[in-house]
């Protein structure tokens, strides 16, 4: 199976959403809250986080010559809210922009074949637009 490069352009196009929102947002937008526990600062701490996840998933995948995703309990979002909600929101906001940047290059140079088990493992492994622009969509509703 070849998978179709457009998921190169659609992670693109989501960092760049990233990075215009994030540039637009005030100090007092994103302390703005999303949700019950969450603020539009700790929606990007969120992204970060799972975008580094999945560079750490990349770099063991490629070194491993097999997907290599251990398992990570969803839990992970409610143990590390103290953490994110501690940052300062401009740092999470550019620690979402610099992490996704970071995984569009690594994938979009990644081995094809390695690309094609991590996509058939999971497509969000591969498609990073899925989640971040779940978030992304909370953030703009509000």
């Amino acid at each position: 199976m070849t998978i179709d490069s457009a998921f190169i352009e659609r992670n693109r196009t989501s960092t760049e959403r990233i990075r215009s929102l994030a540039a637009r947002l005030t100090d007092d937008d994103l302390r703005r809250p999303v949700g019950e526990h969450w603020t539009v600062a700790i929606a990007l701490a969120h992204i970060a986080f799972w975008e580094r996840r999945v560079l750490a998933v990349l770099g063991a995948t490629e070194r491993e010559g097999k997907v290599s995703a251990p398992p990570i309990d969803m839990s992970v979002n409610d143990l590390l809210l103290p953490f994110w909600a501690a940052m300062l929101p401009r740092q999470a906001a550019q620690l979402a922009i610099d992490s996704a940047e970071a995984v569009d290059a690594r994938l979009a140079g990644f081995p094809p074949g390695l690309l094609e088990e991590l996509y058939a493992a999971g497509s969000r492994w591969v498609v990073r637009a899925l989640h971040r622009d779940v978030h992304l969509d909370e953030i703009e509703a509000g």
